[in-house]
């Protein structure tokens, strides 16, 4: 069987009814992954004993530290919710990505409401979650978002490309220089999508100039991959790869088909097409003209086709 991505998830989305008021949250991205990653199911709150359901629990601020506090019992779980994230994180391992529960004051890794007092009705700003900032601490080069974000496409793609690098990148971290380096060589166009100077670096890691040890060029490679994967491409960034790939068969075609590229391009600039579209016009002239070096590229299919879904809630 292949090697799947370890992905941690909050377990209210969709795998056992443990929010606070005793529901499960259903989620469909959650139930299209289910077969292709290994899913680490996490509850905080209900795994530092409360209970389900259970009295809500907010982050406040109580003399100038955010608490996770539960104002019905006056209890501040901070400690709690520290002991148990560093004893959980420590323990399981390997992952490459997390989905987590969005606004909890511990899953949340956006729009957490941070309340600025104890006082009841009080202002707020927006903060991360006590158990979500522990999660980016010891994975910080892991694929992280929350449910109700991966609604958006954008997001949604972004958060599988990562997933899927991450995961073929940790297949190479204890294996031979030889093949990072054909890792970087499959990875170009999509990393040029990305952010070519991370691209640019990587490409000096690799050549290692300095002739650091594997482990030490490891080490960096994989430090500024996950800056390279940061986030979501900018179109143009898109558009500039899709015009280098072109540039290995414009030669080969009439003008009416490199008008027509070209004019793909356009309506992909202008939001008109989904990328998929220009990348499937380029991976057919790749076929036609026997490009192996390209067809070898990720940047076709960053990650299983299957999971490309193009519905999109614009948020």
């Amino acid at each position: 069987m292949k090697e799947k991505p370890r992905v941690l998830v909050s377990k209210c989305l969709g795998f056992c009814k443990c929010r606070y008021n005793g529901d499960v949250i259903p989620d469909k991205f959650v139930d299209a992954l289910e077969s292709y990653v290994d899913f680490i199911q996490v509850c905080p709150e209900v795994e530092i004993g409360l209970g389900i359901p259970r009295d809500p629990i907010r982050m406040i601020l109580i003399e100038e530290n955010y608490e996770l506090y539960q104002p019905e019992s006056e209890k501040i779980l901070t400690g709690e919710m520290n002991d148990y994230s560093h004893e959980t994180l420590s323990k399981i391992g390997e992952i490459h990505g997390a989905i987590l529960k969005g606004r909890s004051p511990t899953c949340g890794i956006k729009d957490v409401k941070m309340y600025q007092s104890l006082v009841k009705g009080a202002s707020s700003t927006k903060g991360v979650g006590i158990f979500a900032k522990h999660v980016y601490d010891y994975f910080p080069n892991a694929s992280i978002e929350e449910e109700g974000r991966l609604t958006n496409l954008s997001i949604r793609e972004h958060f599988l490309t990562k997933l899927f690098t991450n995961l073929r990148f940790s297949k190479v971290e204890n294996l031979e220089m030889k093949d990072l380096v054909q890792f970087h060589a499959r990875h170009k166009y999509l990393l040029m999508a990305y952010n070519q100077q991370e691209l640019k670096l990587l490409g000096n890691i690799v050549a290692n100039h300095d002739g650091l040890k594997f482990e030490e060029v490891i080490k960096l490679y994989k430090e500024h991959l996950g800056i390279a994967l940061n986030t979501v491409p900018k179109i143009n960034n898109s558009i500039n790869t899709l015009m280098h790939l072109l540039g290995y068969f414009s030669e080969d075609l009439i003008p009416e088909e490199k008008q027509f590229v070209l004019e793909s391009l356009d309506k992909l600039k202008e939001g008109k097409l989904h990328l998929s579209t220009p990348i499937n016009i380029m991976r057919t002239y790749a076929i036609k003209y026997k490009q192996d070096y390209l067809l070898d590229q990720y940047i076709w299919e960053p990650f299983p086709e299957d999971l490309l879904d193009i519905k999109d809630t614009g948020k």
